[in-house]
């Protein structure tokens, strides 16, 4: 039986508000590779997702690094202009690096033309609207987006990624999911049925940029 689940970082990343010195607008974000394919952040995401599955307890070191990085519930990267108030602080990255260190490794993800492409989509709807959640302006879902460019198969699941500036740091707010209790960004990450991902990264009116991944148990892409 086919599966989907969605779950959506809390718009500024790792968890809550951004409050940042400089002035708003749209971030720039870095140029489309050789191939035209990913972009170097897209693919920066890639690289950490295959990072923290395949080596979970190694990954948890990255994560130990930004405990320093907190006052209280307020975290702040050195030499970084932007304060991010999270919800949980330190208790959440602890409760990650627990989890990490006890994982199992997992296969590392294949990336999908078609499913980037689909994530894409809601990159263009979204970054334009300044919107955030699951629908499309035109009512499509995960699952109708990829649909476009070819079938998923077994299982289908969707993080969006609102605010992070880096790869890293899109990874570890998936895996931290501060403020959200099920941690279903992490279940998401970390579901061993998943072997194929889409990962597309965009402007955002609101919240400077914007990542959607998806994953899939399988994916025949289409002649688009």
């Amino acid at each position: 039986m086919a599966a989907l689940a969605l779950a959506c970082v809390p718009p500024s990343g790792a968890g809550a508000i951004q409050r940042e010195a400089a002035n708003g607008g749209t971030a720039s974000l870095p140029p489309r590779t050789a191939s035209g394919f990913l972009s170097s952040l897209e693919s920066g995401v890639l690289e950490e997702l295959n990072l923290a599955r395949t080596n979970p307890r190694a990954y948890a070191q990255f994560l130990e690094e930004r405990l320093a990085w907190y006052d209280g519930t307020l975290m702040r990267a050195p030499g970084s202009r932007v304060t991010v108030e999270t919800r949980e602080g330190t208790a959440a990255v602890r409760e990650a690096i627990a989890v990490l260190r006890r994982m199992r490794p997992q296969p590392p993800l294949t990336v999908s033309r078609g499913m980037s492409a689909g994530a894409r989509d809601h990159v263009r709807d979204q970054g334009r609207s300044g919107e955030t959640g699951h629908t499309g302006h035109d009512g499509s879902g995960a699952a109708d987006r990829v649909a476009r460019y070819g079938s998923w198969h077994q299982s289908l699941s969707e993080n969006i990624a609102y605010g992070p500036p880096t790869a890293r740091d899109v990874v570890i707010g998936l895996i931290v999911d501060d403020g959200v209790p099920a941690r279903g960004h992490r279940a998401n990450l970390f579901d061993p049925g998943i072997r194929v991902v889409g990962i597309s990264c965009g402007s955002h009116t609101r919240f400077r940029r914007m990542c959607v991944i998806v994953n899939a148990g399988g994916y025949a892409e289409g002649a688009r």
